[in-house]
């Protein structure tokens, strides 16, 4: 699902999602924990081949 500027994305425990920019646009993002809440396991690294095959094309 791509997101627009400005928007906000919660992603509950447990969830594995992967998100990233592009040759063309930029991401950052900021990552929370609740006091007592588990870190981040980060997954496998995404190649641009397979994130640009599920991108929308106009």
């Amino acid at each position: 699902m791509p997101i627009s500027a400005g928007e906000t994305v919660k992603c509950q425990a447990g969830d594995e999602h992967w998100h990233g920019a592009t040759g063309t646009t930029l991401m950052a993002h900021i990552a929370l924990v609740v006091s007592g809440g588990k870190p981040a396991t980060w997954l496998e690294p995404v190649a641009d081949e397979q994130y640009d095959s599920v991108l929308p094309h106009s």
